[in-house]
């Protein structure tokens, strides 16, 4: 009688056998939660294992078991609004961990989803990555603890901003709710104090207006430390505030290899669908960062105002007048004597 033992292979790059005679490497795929982490365990090349439902210290104990089992350990989650706590303590434990792009994992399309076949597909992503298969995984970069702690300080100022212009138009919708004309800044004092509103309209601003005052406070503080942090010498039109936004996004210059990487970093690299003989490139893809995008764009602006003689504005000098009409007439009157020296 022929007895076959059937191996399920996780990975389709190469055959291996089900028993290594040497310590095979460990993968696991983490989903991660608040309060507790799913995890799957595949040994060497066989099937993973059925996830398990760990508590966060439970997960750290058992983990720093599996170095001294296996040949390496792996491990993979995607990045969440939990940081990279967990990556990097894991690696203090001697594991190779790797944070990758929130991604859709379900890629049969079955339309079943929970955290322990999520956990599995990531194991079996991690498998044919360290199998070689570098295309596996989108990695993340893990910043270290001092750029996630300058970075905070801008991201801080984003939020307060957010939170000042959406009370501030609260208060202009208050009013055009009622019939009145919106006006614009109403909450600085002097502006306040010559508003003509109802008794009960301004009873409710008034409520408002402090909070305002206090946030506005607070970004201006913010702006000052940051625009000091700011190398001396910045180009006409670059601005402190965003040459320090930019330095901190990136982080570490060094680790793009080639412009592509720094385009496909910021997304503003042109999206593009083709087949055969069709080829079409359409807008910006916004795959990446979009506070450094949106800093970005912002400084080619203010590149387009200030250094309105600089080459690359010339060069596209008739594509951008036709976005945006009657632009260059006013900005060459202003700004005819700036200088063409950014970026060079």
């Amino acid at each position: 009688m022929n007895n076959t033992i059937k191996v399920e292979l996780s990975s389709p790059e190469e055959t291996r056998p089900e028993f290594n005679p040497g310590r095979a490497p460990i993968k696991l795929g983490i989903d991660v939660h608040q309060q507790f982490y799913v995890v799957a365990m595949q040994e060497g090349g066989s099937t993973p294992k059925p996830a398990q439902r760990f508590a966060k210290q439970a997960f750290l104990a058992w983990a720093a078991k599996l170095p001294p089992q296996g040949q390496q350990v792996h491990a993979v989650y995607e990045a969440c609004g939990f940081g990279f706590g967990l990556q990097r303590q894991l690696s203090a434990l001697g594991i190779h961990c790797y944070v990758v792009c929130p991604q859709k994992l379900d890629e049969q399309n079955k339309r079943v989803k929970t955290d322990g076949l999520d956990a599995k597909a990531l194991c079996l992503k991690l498998d044919r990555f360290v199998e070689g298969n570098r295309a596996a995984l989108a990695l993340v970069r893990v910043p270290t603890e001092t750029e996630e702690q300058k970075r905070a300080l801008h991201r801080q100022r984003e939020q307060l901003v957010k939170a000042r212009k959406q009370l501030e138009a609260q208060g202009r919708s208050l009013m055009v709710n009622h019939g009145l004309e919106p006006v614009k800044n109403w909450w600085k004092r002097s502006t306040f104090a010559r508003l003509e509103l109802p008794g009960w309209m301004e009873q409710l601003l008034e409520r408002t207006q402090p909070i305002l005052l206090a946030l506005q406070e607070q970004i201006q503080a913010l702006t000052v430390e940051l625009q000091a942090a700011a190398a001396p010498g910045q180009p006409r039109g670059l601005g402190a505030l965003t040459s320090v936004i930019i330095e901190r996004e990136v982080g570490n210059w060094e680790r793009f290899s080639n412009r592509r990487q720094v385009a496909s970093y910021t997304g503003l690299c042109p999206g593009e669908y083709s087949s055969g003989v069709t080829r079409y490139q359409g807008c910006i893809t916004k795959h990446g960062n979009p506070r450094l995008r949106a800093a970005l764009v912002e400084l080619a602006w203010r590149l387009v105002r200030f250094q309105p003689n600089y080459q690359p504005v010339l060069k596209w000098r008739q594509t951008l007048a036709i976005r945006r009409p009657g632009y260059w007439s006013g900005a060459q009157k202003s700004h005819c004597r700036a200088s063409p020296s950014v970026g060079r």
